[in-house]
């Protein structure tokens, strides 16, 4: 044989050999077969996988996993048998349907009672449009909703496969969906825990629709980071932290865990010297009489602020009362509270102002006497837990109010459906009510327990 011809065929029968075995490893799409990748899903078999929670069935079909949603039984997932720590995650997914919603589960596990828990990375094909957001399933319910990120809610396409990215890496999961940055959140529960597939528990009429999953691959080393854009809304469960992605995008802490440092008491240049406490992280308003500022009195930032995004996080009492105000002058003559906007922050069930002012415009998350907020339950939290509100203040004066990432009051500063609320409130005697062009930032003393932590501002152009 002619030894050039020789050599020819002894590099290809190499190339094969070397084909061979990375398909052997990574599977059959040669996009998959290189690099750190490994794949999850051979595309045949369900081996390294295994079924649990509720009882719809998975079966492989033409190179897919397929979940089959199945009367009568609770939420069900296909979860792998090896845990993994930090990794990307890659997949594609389709959902027959626009009723019901799918996700998959990340440094998950399962309780004494077989329950699985932990985070979950939603696919929703329902006009809500979450698909990419991030749900603790089982435990603290919502983490990323994504009226946090409207901009995604088009990234989700009906009836066809959608690419899901996951980073999980340290304490930060980061989700992009057929390539549009959706959610991303800081945590320290679960560094490592299993991956899981989702069919969700389901109404009668939504038996047999099903839920597919294939080109299913992850990274464990050599991790590479994507882009995440600037403005895009961080949920840092961290308390009073600032992560670096926070600090870049001009974020800072209005209390830092510690101290009094930027606050005052709205009556004088000083912080108060009784009704308030600063400890373990978090600055609490303590029990008195009920009444407005009779004991310690409101606190204010000693900055102000015009367009501004804020974020906070309140732990109610029993029938606790307290708010946050914001474009806080001190120009108005109050013997009581401050007059300011108010986020109102209440125990709607055991205060007797929720049943007062107009349609419901003094409950959790309202605009104090102006504006009823969105009473969606999946908003609430039980008494003595945290929750999360945020306002923001654009430039154009829009102001939108969240309560645990669902946006609950939306309207427009200055506008004419603005000044017929204030006309019908109990501000229709204060000139020009809270259109002041900046102002502090007011933590109420109500008289009832009511802690914070984890206040944010972001100044907006």
């Amino acid at each position: 044989m002619n030894s050039k011809l020789s050599v020819h065929i002894f590099f290809l029968f190499g190339l094969f050999t070397s084909f061979a075995a990375n398909t052997a490893l990574y599977g059959q799409s040669n996009h998959h077969a290189h690099g750190d990748w490994v794949d999850l899903f051979d595309g045949k078999t369900l081996t390294g996988w295994k079924a649990v929670g509720g009882k719809a069935p998975y079966t492989v079909e033409n190179g897919a996993i397929v979940g089959t949603m199945t009367k009568g039984t609770p939420n069900s997932f296909l979860i792998t048998e090896k845990e993994y720590g930090n990794f990307i995650l890659e997949l594609d997914i389709k959902l027959e349907g626009s009723e019901t919603n799918s996700g998959v589960q990340t440094r998950s596990h399962i309780n004494d009672k077989g329950r699985v828990y932990g985070r979950q990375v939603e696919i929703d094909p329902t006009p809500r449009a979450w698909s990419g957001g991030i749900y603790d399933e089982a435990r603290r319910l919502w983490l990323y909703p994504v009226d946090l990120n409207e901009n995604a809610k088009t990234a989700y396409k009906p009836e066809v496969y959608n690419h899901l990215r996951i980073e999980a890496i340290g304490d930060e999961t980061r989700t992009w969906l057929n390539g549009i940055p959706v959610a991303y959140v800081i945590d320290t529960l679960d560094a490592t825990g299993f991956i899981g597939l989702q069919v969700h528990g389901i109404p009668d009429h939504l038996a047999g629709k099903k839920v597919y999953f294939k080109n299913i691959r992850i990274q464990t080393k050599n991790l590479q980071s994507q882009a995440f854009p600037e403005n895009i809304r961080i949920v840092n469960l961290k308390p009073n932290n600032l992560s670096p992605a926070e600090k870049k995008s001009g974020i800072k802490l209005l209390f830092n865990g510690e101290n009094s440092d930027g606050w005052r008491s709205v009556r004088g240049k000083d912080f108060p010297t009784k009704g308030w406490k600063i400890s373990q992280g978090q600055i609490t308003v303590l029990k008195s009489d009920g009444g407005e500022s009779t004991n310690g009195g409101d606190i204010v930032t000693k900055d102000e602020y015009s367009a501004f995004d804020l974020s906070f996080e309140f732990k109610l009492t029993p029938g606790a009362n307290s708010g946050i105000k914001y474009f806080v002058t001190g120009k108005e003559q109050t013997s009581g509270s401050a007059i300011g906007l108010e986020y109102q922050i209440l125990d709607d069930k055991e205060h007797p102002d929720a049943k007062m002012g107009r349609d419901g415009n003094r409950t959790l998350a309202s605009l104090y006497d102006l504006i009823s907020s969105d009473k969606t339950t999946r908003a609430r939290r039980p008494i003595g837990a945290w929750n999360r509100g945020r306002i923001v203040v654009t430039a154009d004066n829009e102001v939108t109010h969240y309560l645990n990432g669902f946006k609950v009051v939306s309207y427009k500063r200055g506008s004419k459906t603005y000044k017929d609320l204030v006309a019908m409130s109990k501000y229709k005697d204060w000139e020009n009510f809270g259109e002041a062009v900046s102002g502090h930032i007011l933590l109420q003393d109500h008289g009832d327990n009511v802690s914070f932590r984890n206040l944010k501002i972001k100044a907006l152009k």
